[in-house]
């Protein structure tokens, strides 16, 4: 039995649904001490914040550094403290709803490094990407089996997924319309499935 093996990939939309905020509560002081205690009052801010918003298994500490502070002439000038978290909110409008909350209590003490979006219910969107990646198979297999002189393609003899996975996250970014009360702009982004299959030939 003669047969043809091809990979398909088919590919579908999808809007994040969650987000994952990474800041910190930074702070300076003349001495490691002094530094490292402005940090704890900003970083218990930042977690009574967040628990306002998320629930408490979702805000996570991430790192704790202290290290030295230059000028510009390279002279030490004093010391750094920054407690990191990951929070993860359930959707985008709590995910804005916390960084506006950040930013009025914490102040100058928050640093907000990223905000990610994620999917967390793709709505369908992975089977749809599945069922692209089948069809793209089958117009492989077909166009390789004419160009093999086969009468045409047979039953299927295997299938094998891939998997599915969401594409590059889209960057987050501040919604502009008036009425948008500071949210986030979800975007979209990509659900991609991979199918490999193996088609008998006809002859």
């Amino acid at each position: 039995m003669n047969s043809v093996t091809v990979t398909g990939t088919g590919t579908s939309l999808v809007a994040p649904d969650s987000a994952v905020v990474r800041l910190a509560a930074v702070a300076r002081g003349a001495g490691v001490a002094e530094a490292y205690e402005a940090m704890s009052t900003a970083a218990a801010s930042v977690v009574e914040v967040a628990r306002r918003h998320t629930e408490e298994r979702r805000v996570a500490s991430t790192g704790i550094t202290v290290w030295p502070t230059h000028d510009r002439e390279g002279r030490q000038e004093g010391y750094e403290a920054r407690h990191s978290y990951a929070v993860g909110c359930a959707d985008l409008a709590g995910a804005g709803a916390l960084l506006g909350e950040l930013a009025a209590e914490v102040g100058d003490a928050l640093a907000i490094d990223s905000v990610g979006l994620e999917v967390t219910e793709d709505h369908g969107a992975a089977g749809k990407a599945r069922e692209a990646a089948f069809q793209d198979a089958r117009e492989r297999a077909a166009q390789l089996a004419r160009m093999a002189g086969a009468a045409g393609l047979g039953p299927v003899q295997t299938i094998v997924e891939g998997g599915a996975a969401g594409g590059p996250s889209p960057m987050p970014k501040l919604a502009m319309a008036a009425d948008s009360g500071g949210g986030l702009a979800p975007g979209e982004t990509t659900v991609s499935v991979t199918v490999t299959v193996v088609f008998e030939l006809l002859h």
